[in-house]
């Protein structure tokens, strides 16, 4: 969809006005029905038709507290009504403030979003000229919104892919075809360089697979120096059985969708070259598939990590961590960011604690931690402070090796699975863990089975802009 900037309204064009509940000034003064059955709730909606047969379509913003998810009362109506639009549409967005009309463009471009990429017998895309009427100045962040609208569909599209077609290999070639669009750095170390630069880790839980893992590294380092202001890591796990502590077979279709927290980076790094932000950003992705096989590794295996810790193996479905291991001890030694945070589909016990409503967050630094919050409340995109205890370090206690992967306890999951992650940050003062396994890919309005949530991409974006 296009988007562009008017100060002026076509009376024969159809049109969306927007209303606050109890609010339908507006609304009268472009319909002339005397009883207007409307109240302006939050993403209520209804349609009317102008004096010239256009299709006018009242919308609810809801009350002040509503503001925060504005994006989802358009993504609702254009989802919905889509199908009978053709040409333009305008909005009558005057009321908004600059901030509300780039979330109001994120939520219609991710109304475009199809996940049946895989059919074969796609739905018609739709070409729309959105047509947006205000006084202010918006004409920048309509594109803005439009990017970050279509990066969160490209991340979403990659969740939603089979595992049989996003490999390790296939999140690489991704990865390299996005550097060459956008203008940034990209290498991908294939089994060779790993074995070389000894990503211990990352091997051991790809070994029993087809598709052999790699490591993504992205670079988009515009500001003079090369010192990398802050370093994203994510878990990429692309089809997760459990390895030989198998999983149920239930729901385990939906194991495609563990590489969430890598697709988050990727589209991060994409997003800010995108919008040429003033800040150096490298990401890296540990990628593998957790496969069963003769050569799969096993429980009470020791293996070697990139940091040079080893790690006594209790359970292979606690992978996550371990490919994060490496990740975080290769972005820490190598590029030596000011700030660092990885994002993982990583426990279920992070479900358990905060359900569906917000990512589990670690850090010791409180700066860190009350800013994120804050963006999260501010976008949408929730987290949740949860403890690093020293008092959970024990569980972490192997007599035969430096740690081992799992406590085998059944509370606390997701907080032992953050200090794993924490003995391979070599003490970094400015790191973070995200554990977005209950906000990535879940039950959704937009389609009959589960799918990918797109969280992620406004948090982390917006957090790096707070930096600058």
């Amino acid at each position: 969809m296009t988007y562009k900037h008017i100060q002026k309204l076509d009376a024969k064009t159809d049109l969306i006005i927007l209303c606050s509940k109890g609010n339908l000034n507006t609304l009268k003064t472009f319909v002339s029905v005397e009883k207007i059955d409307f109240e302006g709730a939050f993403s209520e909606s209804q349609l009317y038709y102008g004096s010239n047969g256009n299709r006018i379509y009242a919308l609810g913003l809801g009350e002040p507290k509503d503001a925060v998810k504005i994006d989802d009362a358009f993504r609702k109506l254009c989802f919905n009504q889509k199908k009978y639009w053709k040409g333009t549409i305008q909005i009558l967005a005057d009321d908004l403030t600059i901030d509300q009309v780039k979330k109001a463009v994120v939520g219609l471009e991710m109304a475009t979003y199809e996940i049946g990429q895989f059919k074969s017998k796609k739905e018609k895309q739709i070409n729309l000229n959105i047509n947006i009427f205000s006084t202010k100045a918006i004409s920048n962040v309509l594109e803005e919104g439009r990017l970050i609208g279509e990066t969160i569909n490209r991340i979403k599209a990659l969740v939603d892919a089979p595992a049989n077609h996003k490999t390790p290999k296939f999140l690489g070639k991704w990865a390299e075809d996005s550097a060459k669009t956008n203008n940034y750095k990209c290498a991908v170390l294939h089994k060779k360089e790993l074995e070389m630069q000894k990503f211990d880790a990352v091997i051991a839980v790809g070994q029993g697979s087809v598709n052999p893992p790699v490591v993504i590294v992205t670079e988009y380092l515009p500001k003079k120096g090369g010192k990398v202001d802050i370093g994203l890591v994510g878990k990429g796990i692309t089809f997760d059985t459990g390895g030989l502590s198998i999983k149920s077979s239930t729901n385990l279709h939906y194991m495609k969708s563990d590489m969430g927290g890598a697709a988050v980076v990727l589209g991060v790094v994409e997003l800010v070259a995108k919008l040429k932000l003033n800040i150096n950003i490298v990401g890296v992705v540990a990628s593998a598939e957790n496969a069963v096989d003769s050569n799969s590794y096993r429980p009470g295996d020791v293996i070697n990590s990139y940091s040079g810790k080893t790690i006594e193996i209790i359970d292979t479905d606690a992978e996550g961590r371990l490919v994060l291991a490496d990740g975080l001890s290769y972005m820490i030694k190598k590029f030596k960011p000011a700030q660092v945070i990885d994002l993982a589909t990583l426990t279920g016990s992070v479900v358990q604690t905060l359900g569906y409503s917000a990512a589990g967050m670690f850090t010791n630094n409180k700066k860190m931690a009350q800013k994120m919050s804050d963006i999260g409340f501010d976008v949408n995109e929730r987290v949740w402070q949860l403890p690093l205890f020293a008092d959970f370090e024990d569980d972490l206690h192997s007599d035969i090796a430096d740690l081992r992967n799992f406590s085998g306890k059944p509370i606390g999951g997701a907080i032992t699975a953050a200090k794993f992650l924490e003995a391979f940050t070599e003490s970094h003062k400015n790191w973070m863990h995200l554990d977005i396994a209950g906000v990535s890919f879940g039950d959704s309005a937009y389609s009959k089975m589960k799918g990918a949530s797109g969280y992620g991409v406004q948090l982390i974006a917006n957090y790096i802009k707070s930096l600058i």
